[in-house]
């Protein structure tokens, strides 16, 4: 019995907690980072704010943070149960593989997968974990997908949203989008900071990160895959993305009316009609996480507008990594049956638990 269970009866044993949105680094990775920054050639802004913050900026806040990253036993678990979560779903943290050239990507994300499946069938009861890929590779992605679906027991697939500024909705990078939809296993679209073209004004005022600059910069990418017509093209192709969305559900009504009157007006060219309307997609492509939105207002408007089978826990360990949220959330207004949907079931049906 975990510390929470054992200090409050809000549901402890009806269900599981399963966070879904928990972050690992291998420290080789985050030694490679660290080159990265003193050569400074890595020409990315965001990247020198986010890890370089982590990197180089000591704290109590950094050292949690890094420590925790590379650590795939005893901390980590230890940190569960003081929390209450039953199961991590661990995915490479950002920028991941993407900040890198194409051969040392390939050689981390391989390196990332072997690592966590480690992990994984070391701790069967307590871990699962997602497919980091190498987009800068379009064709060893794919395949890392399969055999991280295949042979490693991974559960799905992380993005961390832009690879040096470029984004899944051009076509050279789909046969991601047809690996993930032909094993049937979800992609993880997880931010990182806005790139170079994007960053300027949310840098110079410290809104760059997780505060907003996330938010902007993954929603964005949602809404460029949908407008590409990726899931018309791949249609039981399934989609995560986490922190509630990115704020999309709350911009549901307006993304339709104006994606249907630019549309009419002709405004841009290579604007083209979807088989369904923006808000259609959101609510049969996508799936929300609650990392980091530990907020039961928002939380309720989402399982209104999406549907409550489309809201799912997660933590955002241990860039968040707050127990008493865990207590907090147990305290939904939902009755047992929906609580146990959203921390335990809701994920087991999405990744094939």
């Amino acid at each position: 019995m975990t510390k929470i269970d054992a200090q409050t009866d809000a549901g402890a044993g009806r269900y599981l907690r399963i966070a879904t949105e928990e972050a690992f680094a291998p420290p080789e990775l985050v030694a490679l980072w660290r080159r990265l920054l003193e050569r400074g050639t890595h020409g990315d802004p965001g990247f020198e704010s986010l890890v370089g913050f982590y990197i180089n900026h000591r704290s109590p806040r950094t050292d949690f943070v890094l420590d925790r990253l590379q650590d795939l036993g005893d901390q980590r678990l230890s940190d569960m149960d003081d929390a209450g979560i039953d199961r991590q779903i661990i995915s490479l943290t950002a920028p991941g593989t993407q900040i890198l050239d194409a051969g040392d990507a390939r050689a981390m994300a391989t390196l990332a997968n072997d690592r966590l499946a480690e992990a994984v069938r070391n701790h069967p009861d307590r871990f699962s974990g997602l497919t980091a890929i190498a987009p800068q590779d379009p064709e060893h992605a794919a395949a890392e997908i399969e055999r991280g679906h295949r042979e490693l027991g991974l559960r799905g697939v992380i993005v961390n949203s832009h690879t040096h500024g470029e984004y899944l909705d051009d076509q050279k990078f789909w046969p991601i989008f047809e690996a993930a939809e032909a094993l049937d296993t979800p992609v993880y679209l997880h931010p990182t900071t806005p790139p170079a073209g994007m960053i300027g004004p949310m840098l110079e005022s410290g809104l760059d990160g997780a505060i907003y600059g996330f938010a902007v910069e993954t929603g964005m990418h949602v809404l460029r895959v949908i407008r590409a017509g990726v899931f018309d093209r791949f249609p039981r192709l399934r989609l995560v993305v986490g922190h509630l969305g990115e704020a999309l559900p709350f911009w549901l009504y307006r993304l339709d009316f104006m994606h249907e009157a630019a549309l009419r007006a002709g405004r841009y060219s290579f604007l083209k009609p979807l088989r369904r309307k923006v808000s259609d997609y959101m609510r049969e492509n996508v799936w929300v996480t609650t990392s980091g939105m530990a907020w039961a207002p928002a939380i309720t408007f989402c399982r209104e507008v999406l549907g409550p089978d489309r809201v799912l826990y997660a933590m955002d360990y241990p860039y968040q990594y707050l127990p008493q949220e865990v207590t907090d959330l147990d305290k939904l207004p939902l009755d047992p049956a929906a609580l146990k949907d959203f921390y335990q079931g809701t994920a087991e049906r999405l990744f094939r638990l």
